[in-house]
């Protein structure tokens, strides 16, 4: 039996596009088409090999990348206009629609989340206990960038797949439950520590902290874009 989890739950291709984005820090105007479709596939493959459920909207995206690399690579003829529309516009509009409405949710979020006491008392709110600076809620991209870095640290050992007899999650989760209980909060890399470095440990390891996510029951968040990933416990009061 192989343990699913819905991507969907978390976030779509836009979100992947946007993350892709930042990550480059290219203009979302111009984008680095050739680049990003690279990235772009590397991603669903990653996906893919840790047995996520990959929704066919990151198929049709991935599909509609390659069309428009391939139309930004075909060579003008000889004394053939040049083309007046941007392959990229259609993409470029609705990435940017997207992201106007990802950007009112968040501010809605934020506003749900400063009147909300589901947090734990030891977790102050919007802001990091160490530093003052507020905290921003990770991505499962970003998350999946940090997962990747953590596997080049593991031993060689071929992906395959993952099966509840070889691996309980719900094993994982509870230990990773027992760790914030105790911390209330950890760095991402600390979840790790404590499993074996095979990569079959470390994928069961990261699908565990995903559900606990999708359960609302932790949070990852850092101060900036691209700064450590830290993990909260939220606490229904």
């Amino acid at each position: 039996m192989t343990y699913k989890l819905k991507l969907t739950n978390f976030e779509g291709p836009l979100d992947l596009l946007l993350h892709l984005i930042k990550l480059n820090e290219v203009d979302i105007y111009d984008i680095p088409i050739a680049t990003i479709t690279e990235q772009y596939v590397e991603y669903l493959k990653m996906m893919e090999q840790l047995d996520l459920e990959i929704a066919s909207e990151f198929l049709v995206m991935a599909a509609t990348l390659v069309e428009i690399k391939s139309r930004m690579l075909l060579p003008t003829q000889p004394g053939e206009e040049e083309q007046e529309d941007d392959p990229r516009f259609e993409l470029i509009e609705q990435i940017l629609e997207y992201k106007k409405y990802k950007e009112l949710a968040d501010n809605l979020d934020h506003m749900a989340a400063v009147e909300s006491t589901h947090f734990q008392r030891n977790f102050k709110e919007e802001e990091d206990l160490e530093t003052g600076e507020p905290l921003i809620e990770v991505s499962l991209f970003e998350l999946l960038q940090a997962f990747k870095r953590v596997l080049e640290y593991a031993t060689e050992e071929p992906f395959r797949e993952i099966t509840l007899e070889e691996v309980s999650i719900e094993e994982k989760m509870e230990e990773i439950r027992a760790l914030l209980k105790q911390k209330g909060n950890i760095l991402l890399d600390e979840i790790f520590g404590g499993a074996a470095t095979t990569k079959v440990a470390l994928i069961s390891t990261f699908l565990a902290l995903l559900e606990l996510i999708r359960l609302k029951e932790v949070v990852a968040r850092q101060t900036k874009l691209f700064a450590e990933i830290r993990i909260f416990l939220l606490q229904k009061g």
